[in-house]
């Protein structure tokens, strides 16, 4: 007997073949109640393409904005600005999931019905995530759905599947927030080819929607031949809807479906790509998976894209999932606007920041360690090391401020360096830095200051002890704010070598009662790992970064004195 996963994924190949989409050398099939479907290598593909989908396929605001149904009601409150691109593509989502004769139900089915990102957590998987940046996004993107949802959202689709015919139908904060899921966890930002987006006004015309009708079943009386006509081209609702516009491309977000099944790896053995004119493919206006690797594809190995070099918080929040020990991690350290309000000479400095378009928050990747005091060694050899940094002053007005000897193995970026200073700023300092700036303006202010003027008149009075100084405060309190509640990073990682990790209701009931746990033993749902996972590789690279700062501020202590010594 055919499992419910099997039957579905029957019928979504079904609609998608009678949409023009060719399997060359792979399929879809069912992985497991974790990654939910995924696609595998099915025969050996001379040109290495994989699949191909056409771009009348994808669901992009330009989809939406001539949808029979929405399209009217859309287009107006988006000429209005009332409504975004987003929006308008998770509306449909939402729509498209509780109609009851969706033109795309056999592809609606195929997505997953809960997610795992942190948006989806409960009460106690994300007070695992208390005390990370992580905990605070998710509190206020909750929040803000919920409000659009109530404002916007929840009676445009009431009305809309009343106009539908289905008054019956009712509309929760979670259909809304399930399309949200789907739409940031498998969007793609598509180069669609400039004649497909742009047509010339005399190719505008009437075409059936590529949606095949043959899943669709009729309501009252309507006529099926109406329910299938949407406007191919649409110049104005496609202006409207494009991010940038280049002279051969133009970028647009959007969902693929059949590509979107491809599952993320860190070594990706396929890439996405867009066949404008049919000259690889022989189908114009398509998007295809294609082979990356220098071999033929092992028969039934899974086809995996790469999501981009994203760390286990972005990962978390968008997708779902985490890597452990992913060399992509980064820590986001911030200075609280609030404070500044507190500190001495507040307006003063408030005002320098503003000039130097100041930076008060950065953040720190993994790989920075690698050029530091206490290297990791974390990229391979060839890797362009991303958090390279260039010093904003390299020499010194007055003689007297000296390049520290340190500079080269300094991790922290310049810019939000020179934000510390500025805040950190003593009220002898704040005279110099004024004066020394009058001076470069002249008596007539026939001058205006730059950004780099107010950021070397800065380094060049105070060095870097008293910016270092305050980094390693907030470093500090980071790890303070991590640690509490949940213990140390050790603490982490003895949670998760005792974990027992449960996927699905149906993985808790096979483990039986909660007596299986032991002192060796810890039964936890994925997301609850998912969460400690992050929260272990903000703390350890919290800890990391600290040890560069402290290190950092005592040679610069050492330094200043010493200069300060030579000076007396």
């Amino acid at each position: 007997m055919m499992s419910s996963e099997e039957a579905k994924l029957e019928t979504f190949l079904q609609w998608l073949q009678a949409n023009g989409f060719h399997q060359r050398g792979c399929k879809i099939k069912y992985c497991d109640s974790r990654k939910g479907f995924g696609i595998f290598s099915d025969q050996h593909v001379s040109d290495g393409v994989l699949l191909v989908v056409p771009l009348d396929l994808a669901i992009t605001p330009m989809r939406v904005l001539q949808d029979p149904l929405i399209g009217p009601e859309c287009r107006e409150m988006f000429e209005e600005g009332d409504v975004d691109d987003r929006f308008l593509m998770m509306l449909l989502l939402t729509v498209e999931r509780l109609r009851k004769n969706s033109l795309w139900k056999p592809y609606v089915d195929m997505l997953p019905t809960t997610f795992g990102n942190s948006l989806w957590f409960s009460d106690d998987e994300l007070e695992e995530l208390r005390g990370t940046t992580l905990y605070r996004a998710t509190e206020l993107q909750k929040k803000s759905l919920m409000s659009l949802y109530e404002t916007k959202a929840k009676a445009l689709v009431k009305k809309l599947l009343s106009l539908d015919g289905d008054m019956e139908t009712e509309v929760c904060f979670e259909d809304f927030l399930w399309a949200n899921s789907v739409f940031w966890s498998r969007a793609l930002n598509i180069p669609f080819p400039r004649s497909y987006v742009f047509p010339d006004m005399q190719e505008v015309h009437d075409c059936h929607v590529p949606v095949n009708r043959s899943f669709e079943t009729s309501t009252d009386g309507e006529d099926d031949d109406e329910r299938s006509q949407v406007k191919k081209s649409d110049t104005q609702a496609k202006e409207m809807t494009c991010n940038s516009i280049q002279p051969e491309t133009v970028w647009v977000e959007g969902l693929v479906p059949g590509i979107d099944f491809c599952n993320h790896d860190l070594k990706p053995i396929a890439t996405w790509e867009v066949d404008g004119t049919g000259l690889t493919t022989g189908v114009p206006s398509s998007m295809y998976l294609v082979s990356a690797a220098q071999s033929p594809l092992q028969i039934d190995r899974e086809i995996t894209i790469s999501y981009g070099n994203k760390g286990n918080e972005e990962l978390l929040y968008l997708y779902g999932f985490v890597v452990d020990d992913n060399t992509d991690d980064y820590l986001m350290v911030h200075y609280p606007s609030e404070a500044l309000n507190s500190v001495s000479f507040s307006e003063s400095k408030i005002q320098l920041l503003e000039v130097q378009n100041a930076e008060m928050r950065c953040l720190l990747p993994k790989t920075l360690l690698d050029r530091g005091f206490f290297p990791l060694h974390t990229q391979k050899n060839g890797e362009n090391n991303k958090g390279q940094v260039d010093r904003i002053c390299s020499y010194s007005w007055s003689g007297r401020r000296k390049m520290p000897s340190y500079a080269n193995k300094l991790v922290f970026p310049e810019k939000f360096l020179t934000t510390l200073r500025t805040i950190a700023m003593q009220e002898d300092e704040l005279f110099k830095v004024s004066s020394m700036l009058e001076e470069l303006v002249g008596p007539e202010g026939e001058r205006q200051l730059s950004d780099t003027d107010v950021q070397s008149a800065i380094w060049e009075v105070c060095g870097d002890s008293g910016a270092l100084q305050l980094l390693v405060d907030l470093l500090r309190v980071k790890l303070t704010d991590l640690e509490e509640g949940s213990g140390t990073e050790e603490s982490d990682l003895d949670l998760l070598k005792k974990a027992l990790i449960i996927d699905s209701q149906k993985d808790k009931n096979n483990t039986g009662p909660m007596e299986n746990e032991s002192e060796e033993h810890k039964l936890m749902s994925r997301n609850k790992w998912s969460a400690i996972v992050y929260r272990r590789g903000q703390k350890q690279l919290t800890t990391l970064f600290l040890k560069e700062a402290e290190h950092a501020l005592h040679l610069s202590m050492d330094e200043e004195e010493e200069e300060f010594n030579v000076l007396s």
